[in-house]
């Protein structure tokens, strides 16, 4: 096994007397696809935040590539190669795909904005993802289907050389066949050798492409295991009650949130 690319030791996160994350350890290794799962409200949304920048930690380390590092914001996690595709996807109507994957982060020659290159780069990145569903990177976003603006948005995470995506909820709200297309896009993510997390509800979904599979119970880390050692039955009693036969936390009826 290769060294982790991200991890997570001892995160705790409160706001104010709700103490949310306790003690959360999670690894997050490359070419991996680890399944962050939990009940309503168990810790995965502000987990993902505190990854992400957004939410400073209370206590805890984090390593990336082996190396402690301090994200005090959104801009220290993406600098380190760290992109959250987040459950609204964050997309433009009225802009097309190129405009959209470099929104914000536009590249320039001479002072204009470099059209040509931003285009090119943009066809590379869904070319090398194996998306044939985009007909044209000049398409408005406004006219694309639940399935391709998923696409644009894990396109966009991964066009900036990151490390580690973290996607939430990518197939919420998708059809069979589309999310048939996102699936195959989170399995090539980590065949390219990325870390991937993705966060989901749904259990068919993570079995089918998640390696490890991190069930959070009222903030607090249940379990890691690997998706092939267990069943659809095991992960929901850990996240419904925090336990299943031998694993799981000692006493769940003593962690309280």
């Amino acid at each position: 096994m290769s060294e982790p690319i991200l991890e997570l030791r001892g995160i705790n996160k409160s706001f104010g007397p709700v103490h949310v994350l306790h003690d959360i350890d999670l690894t997050v290794n490359p070419g991996e696809v680890t399944a962050l799962v939990g009940d309503n409200g168990a810790g995965k949304s502000t987990l993902v935040k505190c990854i992400a920048g957004i939410h400073p930690t209370d206590s805890g380390e984090v390593l990336f590539e082996g190396q402690p590092v301090h994200i005090k914001g959104p801009r220290d996690a993406a600098a380190l190669g760290i992109e959250v595709v987040y459950q609204d996807l964050a997309l433009a109507d009225n802009l097309d795909i190129v405009q959209n994957m470099f929104l914000g982060r536009e590249r320039t020659k001479a002072g204009l904005l470099d059209e040509t290159d931003m285009e090119q780069a943009a066809r590379k990145t869904l070319a090398s993802l194996s998306v044939r569903t985009v007909k044209s990177v000049r398409t408005q976003v406004s006219s694309l289907s639940g399935g391709q603006r998923q696409t644009v948005a894990i396109a966009k995470a991964v066009l900036w050389n990151s490390k580690v995506v973290l996607l939430d909820e990518p197939t919420a709200a998708l059809g069979v066949a589309q999310t048939r297309q996102v699936l195959d896009l989170v399995r090539r993510l980590a065949e390219q050798g990325l870390g991937v997390v993705l966060i989901s509800h749904n259990m068919n979904d993570v079995f089918e492409v998640a390696d490890r599979i991190a069930c959070l119970y009222l903030g607090r880390m249940a379990a890691v295991v690997g998706s092939k050692d267990v069943t659809h039955g095991q992960v929901v009693e850990l996240i419904t009650a925090g336990r299943s036969g031998d694993l799981g936390i000692a006493r769940p009826e003593a962690a309280t949130i």
